[in-house]
């Protein structure tokens, strides 16, 4: 049995976090293009919005940094071989990472906006648990997972405060003059 040195470690790492990283930024910004986003757009404007809520350039911003991060802790887990909690912490990376996948398109494509926050509170709790049994295998996987969980804390109220502001967005439909801009 041969012992793999610390280079070989790091370069089997690397490997992988080229792969996981940009896997997972093409993932989260490929299910919110399900809603089109003229639809999406009319739709959220006509909204009214908790004060809590950001500029809409913080978005993109923030989800590629916690994509990247998410996918680093990832890429640290993978090579993490002979970690008996190592098929356990990818099992609930994918299930969190499926329900956010699923968020935007049942939000904004859907305007399924109680559905959406139910979505959150179990990505949120899939989403702890994966985090701490990441820490059991490598501290720095989880502190990565870390900044995502605050997120989804705060995407979770933003949500809240949505779903509390508009009790008929399903029902919603945006005047003429929103759609109009879209186009």
């Amino acid at each position: 049995m041969e012992i793999a040195t610390k280079g070989q470690l790091r370069w089997a790492f690397l490997r992988w976090a080229m792969v996981t990283a940009p896997l997972i930024v093409l993932l989260g910004f490929g299910s919110s293009q399900f809603a089109p986003s003229g639809d999406r757009s009319a739709w959220y404007r006509a909204l009214a919005k908790p004060a809590l809520n950001p500029p809409g350039w913080v978005f993109p911003i923030a989800w590629t940094a916690l994509y990247i991060m998410m996918g680093l802790a990832l890429a640290m887990i993978i090579n993490a071989r002979g970690s008996r909690y190592r098929g356990l912490a990818i099992a609930l990376f994918a299930a969190q990472m499926l329900l956010n996948l699923v968020w935007a398109p049942v939000f904004f494509g859907a305007h399924l906006v109680f559905a959406a926050f139910l979505i959150i509170v179990a990505m949120f709790i899939v989403a702890l648990v994966a985090t701490v049994v990441f820490g059991r295998i490598r501290k720095a996987a989880a502190w990565l997972m870390t900044p995502y969980l605050a997120w989804l804390c705060f995407a979770g109220a933003l949500n809240f405060g949505i779903m509390q502001l508009n009790p008929d967005a399903e029902a919603l439909v945006p005047s003429s003059s929103d759609a109009q801009m879209t186009i």
